[in-house]
């Protein structure tokens, strides 16, 4: 339970914390947000990490000069893509069996079966459009292992995804993240990013329910 305040603490107060990152480690912050957006989507088992409000902040920090947004921007795409394609390759090679197994420890089948049903109906655009909705983004690459798409193929709107992803957000935070307005609601605006972010998949779980129902 700690943990998971202190994780609802770093999400909504990531400024604050990605500043002591920066003050403390410098240069290997660029490291560290690496490593968060790479373990945020190239495991299954990690969705709850910060993406989107993640990604705004560190846009905030290179406007007023703590990090560079060119560097930021080709190190997280490149790790948002790096971590889509070892999940992919986990999809491919495990998931199957995990797939048709009752109870699987540390994964939610509940997740996994909502990035199921959101795969099959935007097929080939979900690699895209899935970076932009939290938990079903950690779990698209996955599915489309499982489904065995073609390798080719995902790697290229993996990597369109990727781009789009990583410079909305980077940039939306360069360029707004330092309005007075906006630092000083700061947690605020992280809240509206993370609400806007999982509507789709509220939207369509609600919907799934009510079917179900």
């Amino acid at each position: 339970m700690e943990f998971f305040t202190h994780l609802i603490d770093f999400v909504l107060h990531v400024d604050v914390h990605l500043n002591g990152i920066i003050q403390a480690y410098g240069a290997w912050s660029y490291a560290i947000l690496f490593g968060i957006i790479f373990c945020e989507t190239g495991f299954v088992v990690t969705p709850f990490l910060p993406g989107d409000s993640l990604l705004f902040a560190a846009g905030a920090f290179a406007a007023s000069g703590s990090l560079d947004s060119s560097s930021l921007f080709l190190l997280l795409t490149f790790a948002a893509v790096l971590g889509d394609n070892l999940n992919y390759g986990i999809g491919f090679l495990t998931g199957p069996k995990i797939f048709h197994k009752e109870q699987v420890r540390f994964l939610n089948r509940e997740y996994l079966g909502r990035a199921h049903r959101f795969y099959e109906k935007y097929g080939k655009k979900t690699i895209i459009i899935a970076r932009f909705v939290p938990i079903i983004r950690t779990f698209s690459p996955f599915v489309a292992g499982i489904a065995r798409m073609t390798y080719i193929k995902f790697l290229s709107f993996d990597i369109v995804g990727g781009v789009v992803w990583v410079g909305s957000f980077v940039f939306a935070g360069y360029y707004f993240g330092n309005i007075p307005a906006v630092r000083q609601n700061f947690a605020l605006v992280i809240f509206a990013i993370i609400l806007i972010s999982t509507m789709p998949a509220i939207v369509g779980y609600l919907r799934h329910r009510s079917k179900s129902s």
